[in-house]
């Protein structure tokens, strides 16, 4: 403990960091590619709008099931085989896209895409949570999450260099060239994991006498419900298609077939767990907020820098600039979790970031050099902070049940990336874009940073079934004691 933190791991566990950062890279760099390729995909196939659309909202459609099916797999068989397994799939969609001939399989291959993103957040995050000692498990989670934010920059700029000189050279073939240069950080992360040991926590769990068939896989479509479970998945995965791919649908049939959904997602979480299921919908309520005060931002920034008369290069550079705040943000949420605990520091960084959000838009844009800077920080202590997420959601579920736990809640929580920039949109055409940005961004951390700083999820599960009340449960000292 006298040591230096980075001298306490070993070269095996950098190694094994390493492999894993790279296939959150990989999720990072995928899932933004379709937004600098759909123009040219849609002008290649003379998709509609809504055809476009649906490409985007596929791979949301999908990421919960994914979370479901490969987190119970990681802790059916392994952290390291269902990372191994995730990155395949995301191989096989980012290929086969290149070489699409058409809408319906580009749409297949982002649900194939959509799915594998949550297998291999679920499955990497536990792997590096598991695989690091406890006193610096702040470290792992954020350190890791930032290869989101790497892959993202380093998509955009692809996109910027290589589209036009592929064009150019081959026309018709820039947008095909971005998929295919997916292979190259799947090819490495393959190579590195070939050789990788397993989870030191899934290892020693394994070890231990467990209860047979107790998997996530085998609660809900090996038992007596097993037909009403499936018809559960393919109804909320319909729902759900309708809900995010614009179609005409009136207002009152979207919030009924979001309750829809939502009511299958609890009753698949109280299946999981009947004792701790008030625990399961807290954290989904909490990563929805999460997503819904960050994605807003993140996917209608362009267009309110536009709106305020920046250029395209600037508001390039500017967007660049805000992508390294958060990726900033990211590493300083791993020391400074450590350092003052994983609930205090978050409440405290989103605090901060919410201080910075009126100001950032209610000045119009008027001056780029301060815009740039507190986007710099409102992402640093705003977005960078949700590296520490991956941790928080893994304290509230035992080893044997964590992969499935955490990909599953995380990613239902994660539809709140596909309503925010809507309902964004929604409210700015009736105010300003940067109002409801900001109103948006203030409300839902609020929610934030009530649940997580305050410890909710366990207060609630107390307010329930005290006996079902875990000691570690969002609790760093408890859980840096037992190490």
């Amino acid at each position: 403990m006298s040591l230096p933190w980075y001298k306490q791991l070993s070269r095996e566990k950098w190694k094994a960091f390493f492999a894993a950062w790279l296939g959150v890279l990989l999720d990072g760099y995928d899932f933004v590619l379709i937004s600098f390729a759909l123009p040219a995909i849609r002008d290649a196939f003379g998709l509609t709008l809504v055809q476009a659309a649906s490409l985007v909202s596929a791979a949301f459609v999908s990421r919960w099931m994914g979370g479901l099916i490969l987190g119970a797999l990681a802790d059916k068989i392994g952290r390291k085989p269902a990372m191994v397994i995730s990155i395949f799939m995301f191989a096989a969609g980012s290929i086969v896209m290149a070489f699409a001939p058409g809408f319906f399989v580009l749409f297949v291959c982002r649900l194939v895409i959509g799915f594998a993103m949550a297998g291999e957040y679920s499955s990497s995050a536990t792997y590096v949570i598991e695989s690091w000692p406890k006193h610096m498990r702040n470290k792992a989670s954020g350190f890791l999450l930032s290869g989101f934010a790497f892959g993202v920059i380093l998509a955009a700029q692809v996109n910027q260099h290589l589209t036009a000189a592929v064009e150019a050279w081959h026309p018709g073939w820039g947008w095909r060239a971005l998929f295919l240069t997916g292979i190259i950080p799947i090819v490495v992360a393959i190579y590195m994991r070939k050789s990788l040991p397993e989870a030191t926590d899934w290892e020693q769990k394994k070890n231990e006498v467990q209860t047979e068939n107790n998997d996530m896989l085998n609660i809900l479509f090996g038992g007596p419900r097993k037909a009403l479970n499936i018809a559960g998945v393919v109804v909320a995965a319909i729902l759900l298609l309708v809900i995010f791919s614009e179609l005409a649908v009136p207002g009152y049939l979207i919030a009924a077939f979001g309750v829809i959904c939502a009511a299958i997602f609890i009753a698949f979480i109280y299946q999981f767990d009947p004792k701790r299921w008030v625990v399961g919908v807290a954290i989904m309520v909490t990563i929805f907020a999460s997503f819904m005060y960050t994605w807003p931002i993140q996917g209608l920034l362009p267009t309110y820098l536009k709106d305020v008369g920046m250029d395209p290069g600037t508001v390039s550079s500017v967007i660049t600039f805000a992508g390294l705040g958060n990726a900033l943000g990211y590493i300083t949420a791993g020391f400074m979790g450590d350092k003052f605990g994983m609930r205090r520091w978050y409440a405290l960084s989103l605090i901060i970031s919410q201080i910075l959000v009126f100001p950032l838009f209610m000045q119009n844009g008027k001056w780029v050099a301060l815009v740039a800077a507190l986007l710099f920080f409102n992402q640093m202590f705003g977005q960078g902070v949700s590296g520490l997420l991956p941790k928080w959601v893994s304290s509230y579920f035992p080893v044997e049940r964590r992969a499935a736990g955490l990909g599953f809640c995380y990613n239902v929580g994660a539809l709140g990336g596909a309503v925010g920039p809507v309902l964004g949109a929604a409210i700015a055409g009736h105010w300003s874009l940067g109002g409801a940005l900001a109103v948006l961004s203030v409300g839902f951390a609020g929610i934030v940073i009530a649940s997580i700083g305050l410890n909710l999820p366990k207060k609630l599960q107390h307010m329930v079934d005290p006996s079902a009340v875990r000691p570690e449960d969002g609790n760093d000292e408890i859980i840096n004691a037992v190490e």
